[in-house]
């Protein structure tokens, strides 16, 4: 096999939302997901009515491409600083006697997935939903195809699909924002790699500037919603993990 005839970042692209998908730790997760950015905005430097704008380094770059990168570091900083802060100890006397009894059971509960073995059980549910996205990210492009570049239609769908089983999968609020970020590039993506009308008001490359700017606006605004949320279930339950809402 022609190694050289792969599409690496299309590769990348599959890795990275497999990791989203089926791993729980944000430590991992959230790393995936700036990966993810990267290896999006390496596919679309392959485009080629995405001229180089910038220089940087001696390296030619679009601008486009490099709005996407900030993009990404941003959302990734937001649910970074959003994960850290809620799962730092908070004083002790701040806290009422039912704050001090969920902390005390959380802290329980952590201890016991510390301890807790590995069990691909744990695991099940997600391993078949990332089965049934592979396979459909694979046949879609072929039966459906929408852009003119099969690993750029391979991509869209893989994050379009693995952006709505992580939600469906998620057990905390995290993995939801994790979800909806793999949504927001799915969409970012399908707009940028298709092909534009010369007389779109833009750029030579015929891509609009402001539909760009909201995507990227959405999906920061996406992040310091799920930001805004987590710190609203955390003050309340002491806890990120969604199950706790049907306990009470």
């Amino acid at each position: 096999m022609d190694l050289t005839s792969i599409n690496w970042a299309a590769v990348g692209i599959a890795l990275s939302g497999g990791i989203i998908l089926l791993l729980r730790d944000w430590r991992v997760t959230f790393p995936a997901l700036l990966l993810n950015y990267v290896f999006v905005a390496l596919l679309l430097t392959q485009q080629p009515y995405l001229a180089s704008s910038l220089q940087i380094g001696g390296w030619g770059i679009s601008a486009i491409v490099l709005v996407k990168l900030i993009t990404g570091v941003a959302v990734t900083a937001i649910l970074t600083l959003t994960a850290l802060m809620f799962s730092r100890e908070y004083g002790l006397e701040d806290l009422d006697e039912f704050s001090l009894a969920e902390l005390r059971r959380a802290a329980r509960r952590a201890q016991r997935q510390g301890v807790e073995p590995f069990r691909f059980s744990n695991y099940v549910v997600a391993f078949w939903a990332l089965v049934l996205a592979a396979l459909a990210a694979l046949a879609l492009p072929r039966l459906y195809p929408i852009l003119p570049s099969i690993a750029v239609d391979f991509s869209w769908y893989w994050l379009a699909l693995t952006g709505l089983f992580t939600m469906v999968v998620a057990g905390d609020l995290l993995k939801i924002g994790l979800g909806l970020m793999l949504c927001a590039n799915c969409i970012d993506l399908l707009y940028t790699a298709h092909p534009h009308p010369a007389t779109a008001r833009i750029e030579p490359n015929g891509l609009g500037v402001y539909p760009l700017g909201l995507l990227s606006l959405m999906a920061i605004t996406l992040a310091l919603g799920i930001a805004y949320l987590s710190g609203l279930l955390y003050g309340r339950l002491k806890t990120l993990e969604l199950n706790e809402l049907y306990k009470r």
